[in-house]
């Protein structure tokens, strides 16, 4: 049966009304039926129904424009929305509080922000509808703070909140990262009872979660009196943002044992834990979950997919995930180019957005970020610079991210004097991470007096950041510079700034293995040091000469050689070479980027072993095969 409203007219309508409204002969007083799907329906620029109830053709009823306001609200009619809003103030009926609460609904899922709050502050009575209709509207357009400030005003006037307040303002306290606040709100949100409630528990431990605060997130979990999809998707979404793939997974299997399914965003959210960690044979696992589960391969299920193949270090099965999807849409297209980019594939990555374009997709800021990361990966210099002018072509302004990867490009190349000049000319003021990629370059090509001046402008904007004064101290000591190295090494101890340690890891029969620099815990650590040393004079044998000059301490030749042989990527691999079969592929990860000395070493190891191995570093991969890289040693 198709929807209707039952109005009461006063005398015959219009002739041009009678094609959607049909009479009711047994009614007397001739009652009219007009289906919803016509109640926006436009004469001469008005909405029919207005027209009719300004001619006298139809009398006003309350239940009318409550349901004006409600198709305005689904269909997101901004303008018939207002249209209603002022047509309503004019009415006998105004001011109703249970429709102004709708008026104010409306215009914030419309996004006028504005006029929902106009709408707020004009009326002269509020209940707890109102409120929280105003607060979810500010949290759903990204002001997580407006909402956040309207609730203390709500408490001092006196208007009890109900569980829909306490779970938009918890949602709102995980967007903003409002630790204080959420805390503040969760105690008043114990003080009036909501808090066992399964639709405010699932947006507290989603607030949790998404401040990475796990424990607190379990705690309200194991107290929730029942439990939903919902809340089991918050927790495990609160392990993948931690890149905790072991807990996302057991948290996974405990959703599947307790009777609940997955839903795409369970699955995208296992995808980004896997994706974290490299963790490919789990990412398979999941994905054959999926497809035996019956659940279709949708945009935004497909995207998570391919980034998660793409980052586990399998360009190939990225490009099957992108290849099957139904629907492409942009965020498609830069996945895939952002993997092309990151496995250093230059060229595919420009005829790739070639293919974008001709498909008629309109490329965003992301887009253009991955193809000039490509082009400076590869060392495409010209082409670097030609896609930076096409952003002009589209309406794109150049945004600080896009300068970032030109400066890079242009360091990588040795162009340092050029990409200084590229620095002083931009139209928007060069924040830490462009002065950064400059150092990079400089720690690159051992240009001490730029690299000084780059570090010092880093120092300046971001004085926490621990990469840039390890760059420098790095500078120094790979040109013998022991004195300034050392000073920079007191000056980040003074500060407090630590440096990040050097971690790799590997998956092996999906299970994850760490190895830190100078950590002997692992159990298997002696026999991976003997082999690593009976592989070491393999790949001497072939040509491998251990470069010196990535030690950077102050320690005699024996000593720098030695050190050389325990860094964490060599470890990693002799692990994963005892305990993979033959021929497998050796996936390692690591967090900071690859050193130039384990670089020529591994790919003599892929030579004298006979393997394809994969490093994942914090830049980019390489892809080391026959004792070579994929990265042509442009890196």
């Amino acid at each position: 049966m198709k929807p209707f409203f039952l109005l009461r007219a006063t005398r015959t309508p219009h002739p041009s009304v009678l094609s959607s409204v049909s009479s009711l002969s047994s009614d007397s007083s001739s009652s009219l039926i007009l289906q919803t799907k016509h109640l926006l329906r436009k004469s001469q620029d008005r909405l029919h129904v207005l027209s009719l109830i300004d001619s006298g053709s139809l009398q006003p009823r309350l239940d009318l424009y409550s349901d004006l306001i409600k198709q305005c609200t689904n269909l997101k009619k901004l303008r018939e929305g207002m249209a209603v809003h002022q047509h309503f103030l004019s009415s006998r009926f105004n001011p109703d509080i249970f429709l102004l609460n709708s008026v104010v609904n409306m215009y914030c899922k419309c996004g006028s922000l504005e006029d929902a709050r106009k709408v707020f502050d004009e009326m002269p009575e509020r209940d707890v509808v109102t409120w929280t209709a105003l607060m979810t509207g500010y949290a759903q357009n990204e002001q997580p703070l407006d909402a956040l400030r309207l609730f203390p005003m709500m408490l001092g006037l006196g208007v009890p909140p109900n569980q829909f307040t306490f779970a938009t303002l918890f949602k709102a306290a995980g967007a903003a990262n409002g630790y204080e606040i959420g805390e503040q709100v969760h105690a008043v949100c114990v003080k009036f009872g909501c808090d066992l409630d399964v639709y405010v528990g699932s947006s507290l431990l989603d607030m949790y979660a998404r401040q990475e605060r796990m424990l607190e997130a379990c705690l309200v979990f194991d107290r929730l009196e029942s439990k939903n999809e919902v809340s089991w998707n918050a927790l495990i979404a609160g392990y993948a943002r931690k890149v905790d793939g072991e807990n996302a997974m057991m948290k996974f299997r405990e959703m599947q044992r307790s009777g609940f399914k997955a839903t795409h965003f369970t699955y995208s959210s296992l995808f980004s834990a896997c994706a974290g960690t490299g963790a490919l044979e789990q990412g398979k696992w999941v994905h054959a979950h999926m497809v035996k589960s019956g659940q279709k391969l949708i945009a935004f299920i497909g995207n998570t997919l391919l980034d998660m193949y793409a980052k586990a270090g399998s360009i190939q099965d990225a490009r099957k995930v992108f290849d099957r999807l139904d629907k492409r849409d942009v965020v498609s297209w830069n996945s895939m180019l952002k993997a092309c980019a990151h496995h250093g594939l230059g060229k595919e990555t420009i005829s790739l957005f070639e293919e974008m374009r001709s498909f008629g997709i309109q490329p965003n800021h992301i887009t253009f970020v991955c193809v000039l990361s490509a082009c400076s990966h590869a060392g495409l210099l010209a082409e670097g610079q030609h896609y930076l002018k096409m952003m002009k072509l589209y309406k794109l302004e150049p945004e600080v991210e896009h300068y970032v990867t030109v400066v890079d490009l242009l360091g990588r190349a040795g162009l340092l004097e050029q990409a200084q000049k590229f620095i002083d000319e931009m139209p928007i003021e060069p924040n830490a991470a462009v002065w950064g990629a400059l150092l990079g370059a400089c720690r690159m090509h051992k240009n001490v007096e730029l690299g000084k001046f780059a570090a010092e402008r880093v120092f300046q904007l971001d004085p926490h950041d621990s990469g840039p004064p390890v760059l420098l101290s790095n500078i120094y000591a790979s040109t013998g510079r022991w004195t300034e190295a050392a000073g920079v090494r007191k000056m980040m101890k003074e500060s407090g700034v630590k440096k990040e340690p050097a971690c790799s890891w590997v998956e092996v029969e999906n299970s994850v293995h760490m190895f830190v620099a100078n950590d002997d815990s692992h159990p298997q650590i002696e026999e991976i040091l003997k082999f690593w040393e009976e592989i070491n004079v393999k790949i001497k044998e072939v040509g491998y000469v251990p470069d010196k000059n990535h030690v950077l301490l102050f320690v005699d030749e024996e000593e720098r050689e030695a050190r050389l042989q325990y860094h964490c990527e060599k470890i990693a691999l002799a692990f994963a070479l005892l305990n993979m079969p033959p021929g497998a592929t050796i996936r390692i990860m690591k967090n900071i980027r690859v050193c130039g000395d384990c670089h020529s070493a591994i790919k003599l190891v892929s030579k004298v072993m006979e393997r394809e191995i994969i490093v994942r570093d914090k830049n980019r991969f390489h892809h080391f095969s026959k004792g070579s890289c994929s990265c042509g040693d442009y890196w």
